[in-house]
C-alpha cells in the first residue's frame, strides 16, 4: 500500500522485510540517543506491529519509508495519536526515525511535507504537533524546516524516567491555516 511516491521516496504500508533493518535502526545507540535507551529486537518488532496495525485499522500512521532502487526500508514517517496523556492531548503528532546513514539528505523533511499535506487534507486535521528531547537540535532543525513554532514553555514526557535529560521536551505545532498559507507561496 503506496501512500505517496516522488522521484526520491516511496511512503508505505510496513511489510514482513522491514522488521529486521528497523530493529538493527531501533539498536543503534547513535540513532536512539534522544531516547530513553535503544530497543531490543522483540520492542523494536512490537513497535512495528503496533505501527502495521494501527496503519491497517485508520489507513495512515507511521509509515515505512523506502529509496526506490537504492534501499528498500530507511526507516518512517507520519503521524500518529499518542497514546501516553501528554499536556496538550488530545493531539495528532508527526513523527520520524532514519537510519542514520540516511541522515542528512533531505528525507525526513520531504517525506514530514507530505505527512503534513495528508493530515491537513485527508483527514482534515487543524493542528499537527511534534515534539523532542530538547537536546535534539536535528529534529528540531526538521520541525523548523516543516514550518512548525515552538511554544515557548517545555514539558516532561511522562514516558521517560523521571531524573533522566532527555525527560525535557520541546513542543512545536502547525496551525492548518499557516501551513495552507505556506502552500500558496
Amino acid at each position: 500500500m503506496i501512500k505517496f511516491k516522488s522521484e526520491r521516496l516511496v511512503l508505505r504500508g510496513w511489510q514482513d522485510s522491514d522488521y529486521a533493518p528497523f530493529a538493527r535502526i531501533n539498536a543503534d545507540p547513535d540513532v536512539m540517543r534522544y531516547f530513553p535507551a535503544p530497543l531490543s529486537e522483540a520492542e523494536s518488532n512490537a513497535n512495528a506491529d503496533t505501527m502495521r496495525a494501527l496503519i491497517g485499522e485508520r489507513g495512515w500512521g507511521f509509515w515505512a519509508v523506502e529509496i526506490p532502487k537504492v534501499a528498500p526500508f530507511i526507516g518512517f514517517v507520519g503521524l500518529h495519536i499518542p497514546s501516553v496523556i501528554l499536556p496538550f492531548s488530545p493531539c495528532v503528532e508527526i513523527g520520524w526515525r532514519l537510519d542514520k546513514q540516511f541522515w542528512g539528505h533531505g528525507y525526513a523533511t520531504e517525506a514530514a511535507q507530505f505527512a503534513l499535506e495528508y493530515g491537513f487534507t485527508d483527514l482534515g486535521l487543524e493542528e499537527i504537533v511534534s515534539f523532542t528531547a530538547t537536546q535534539n537540535k536535528p529534529s528540531q532543525a526538521v520541525m523548523k524546516r516543516l514550518g512548525m513554532s515552538r511554544e515557548s514553555e517545555t514539558f516532561e514526557h511522562p514516558s521517560v524516567p523521571t531524573g533522566n535529560p532527555l525527560r525535557e521536551h520541546f513542543l512545536y505545532r502547525l496551525q492548518k491555516a499557516d501551513w495552507a498559507e505556506t502552500q500558496r507561496s
